[in-house]
């Protein structure tokens, strides 16, 4: 009888923990770029080699539940460990991409935060890979509740209040290696 009380309750905080999933899996969301393809290499325009503007980004629509839309970008090859680019977040569930050039202003006109990058500053910073090609990972989310955090938010505090809130995600990879 425990057992069965144990696995009911673990089943119900795991459906909690995951609205919008089926089992662990969540409803992928394509996300894709105009100036690079899956995989691709991204152009210096949106490196610390070029403008250092961020790229346009496209993405499918968000569920019906969705009220929010966040979105991380960073590279998991830098040599001090994940080094984040972008924290972006409450974008309104209906936004289905992103210009190029969002400027680096702490609320955007849609009511959109961004955090702070490892850069130290507020918005975009691209790639700057000290050597070697990188991958820089470009991570979209559809939430089912506007996160509660003061723009310039670093990016584990929006990990930690996205967790259960999760119901859609997706990823694009770009890479780049400085010349």
């Amino acid at each position: 009888m425990a057992v069965a009380i144990v696995l009911f309750y673990s089943c119900e905080e795991s459906a909690k923990a995951n609205p919008g999933a089926v089992g662990d899996k969540k409803m992928e969301l394509n996300i894709t770029s105009s100036a690079f393809a899956e995989g691709g290499l991204i152009p210096p325009k949106y490196t610390c080699d070029g403008a250092d503007i961020s790229p346009p980004l496209q993405w499918d629509s968000a569920p019906e539940a969705a009220s929010s839309i966040a979105l991380i970008s960073d590279d998991p090859d830098a040599p001090v460990g994940t080094w984040v680019h972008w924290v972006l977040f409450n974008l309104p569930p209906d936004t289905k991409e992103l210009a190029e050039n969002i400027p680096p202003d702490e609320t955007l006109p849609n009511g959109a935060r961004q955090g702070t990058s490892d850069f130290g500053r507020i918005g975009y910073g691209g790639p700057c890979p000290p050597g070697g090609t990188h991958r820089y990972f470009f991570k979209i989310y559809a939430l089912d509740t506007a996160i509660d955090l003061p723009a310039g938010a670093k990016k584990a505090q929006l990990v930690k209040a996205m967790e259960g809130h999760i119901i859609a995600q997706g990823q694009l990879i770009g890479k780049y290696k400085r010349q």
